[in-house]
């Protein structure tokens, strides 16, 4: 994935969930691309396990995915196999996982999934696997509107004021998409279409296996793109629906540790914002940081300089803060945890913890904790 250039929202929270429809479209398959080698990154740690909010960027996609209750997930790995593959088994125990030897393009990885998914018809789900704000409402969305109808396939694209690096998505003049094409391959007019192709699609299954052995590398780069199939499937007198998401982040994909942290901080502010809705007080969002499996009661007040990580608990009342990183923290009703680094601890109801040697020594025993 390539950079792609979003404005930071000025006064404009995350908006509620919106109510799901009650029976949601089926998906037989969620195929994840996750082969890619990530040089960029410039890490002996495979791209996709970095990780933002306490969670790999393939671990985000894998939840992603599992909230549309598909029948097989199938992510595909490459680069870095000997530690992706274990990490997939770790976040999603069903999952299967295919090997892509050679990196060829899209279209050759989709393949290569598609050989582990059982299903001959049905909706199947082609995501990357370095996009960690990518939504499960997301893609019930995308399944629903390939399932509604009869197109080949849907393509989920977004709107940019500079989509630098992503195919442009070309419609005719009755605005029915015709083409995607590749930025390395595109003409100065193509170029300018702020409309582009997010690389996430949903497929009529038994079109995509029969589509894919037709796909050719007449390109400037010799890989085989899913994108030809926009074209191959108009030319077999079939449609293709373009479905545009509100939110870009969600298309957003990490290639190095600015793209990383700038997705990092996005995802913290829709995580705050998620909580400060349920009730909790955060004084300094600027300096507040809190990962996606913690969990917090109403009436928790969070003070300038908090990090909680893993899957620490914070009970009603209690405040943390100033100047605080809990690991794996249990806090109890009425606690007050004040510039404290703790890790596995139990911090029992209206107790007060404050200064970090004295806190360590008792947590390395796990003990609960109330010092006066």
């Amino acid at each position: 994935m390539t950079e792609l250039s979003l404005p930071r929202p000025q006064h404009q929270p995350q908006q509620p969930p919106q109510p799901q429809p009650a029976s949601p479209p089926p998906v037989a398959a969620v195929v994840v691309l996750a082969a890619g080698e990530g040089r960029r990154m410039r890490s002996a740690t495979p791209k996709m396990l970095h990780s933002i909010g306490g969670r790999s960027l393939l671990g985000h996609v894998l939840a992603a995915a599992s909230a549309v209750d598909p029948e097989e997930v199938v992510v595909v790995v490459g680069h870095g196999r000997a530690e992706v593959e274990p990490h997939v088994t770790t976040c999603l125990p069903s999952a299967r996982v295919a090997v892509q030897e050679q990196q060829l393009g899209t279209g050759h990885a989709t393949a290569a999934g598609l050989e582990l998914v059982s299903a001959r018809e049905g909706v199947v789900l082609v995501v990357y696997g370095d996009t960690p704000l990518l939504s499960g409402s997301t893609l019930r969305q995308l399944a629903g509107a390939q399932a509604g109808g009869d197109a080949a396939f849907t393509v989920l694209t977004f709107e940019a004021d500079d989509p630098t690096g992503y195919g442009r998505l070309i419609r005719d003049d009755s605005g029915a998409p015709v083409e995607i094409v590749e930025q390395k391959d595109a003409t100065a007019e193509q170029v300018a279409v702020r409309e582009a192709n997010s690389g996430m699609y949903a497929f009529d299954i038994a079109y995509l296996r029969a589509a894919l052995e037709r796909v050719g590398s007449d390109n400037a780069t010799g890989e085989v793109y899913l994108t030809t199939l926009v074209s191959l499937a108009r030319g077999d007198g079939r449609d293709v629906v373009a479905l545009p998401v509100d939110d870009a982040w969600e298309t957003a994909g990490v290639n190095d540790r600015e793209q990383l942290a700038r997705l990092g901080a996005e995802l913290n502010r829709r995580v705050l914002a998620g909580w400060m809705r349920a009730g909790v007080t955060v004084v300094d969002p600027a300096t507040t940081w809190v990962d996606v499996g913690v969990e917090l009661a109403p009436d928790v007040t969070l003070l300038p300089g908090v990090q909680l990580h893993g899957s620490t608990r914070v009970s009603e009342g209690a405040t943390i803060g100033p100047d605080t990183t809990l690991d794996d923290v249990t806090v109890g009703p009425g606690a007050r945890v004040v510039r404290t680094h703790g890790s596995g601890a139990v911090v029992g109801a209206s107790a007060t913890v404050s200064g970090i040697d004295r806190l360590l020594v008792f947590l390395s025993f796990g003990l609960g904790i109330g010092i006066g």
